[in-house]
């Protein structure tokens, strides 16, 4: 008998970030604050943790859950950060970023007009999750970006 079940889900990217937070349900309401985000799921485990959560941010799908740190499950502040940057795309990067600021982001770097052709900018989230926000401006060949690259300042367009 043929199966119908898709192998990839209805609306699921093949790739979708999947965020351990500390405090995984505080990080739904803060994502809806900073980012519109949308709660598609929740499925609580013991002590009312949560084993899993989807969100719906645009057109993307992010799952998280909380800690379980007897189980190895920790988060960006556990284990002293993170090397993981999740890029957003909007369409107007100045307020999305001020939004997610007002919400209780910090800035890592401030929202600026980059090399490649995006007005871009990177926040860390209150659970250590880094977030980088960007509107495309400019459609750029390779030789120009390369050019923009070379004409940049030390420590700057790095995330």
């Amino acid at each position: 008998m043929m199966s119908s079940v898709k192998p990839i889900p209805e609306g699921i990217h093949t790739i979708t970030p999947h965020l351990v937070c500390d405090g995984a349900a505080d990080a739904i309401e803060f994502y809806k604050k900073a980012f519109n985000a949308v709660e598609v799921t929740r499925l609580a485990g013991p002590d009312n943790k949560l084993m899993h959560a989807m969100l719906r941010i645009g057109d993307s799908t992010i799952m998280l859950n909380d800690e379980f740190k007897d189980w190895g499950v920790l988060g960006p502040k556990a284990i002293g950060g993170t090397a993981v940057t999740i890029h957003l795309y909007v369409t107007d990067v100045d307020s999305a970023f001020a939004q997610a600021v007002d919400a209780g982001a910090t800035v890592k770097m401030p929202v600026a007009d980059m090399f490649w052709g995006d007005r871009y900018g990177v926040l860390i989230d209150p659970f250590g999750h880094s977030w980088s926000i960007a509107t495309h401006k400019q459609d750029l060949t390779p030789e120009q970006i390369i050019e923009g690259m070379h004409q940049m300042t030390p420590g700057e367009g790095c995330n």
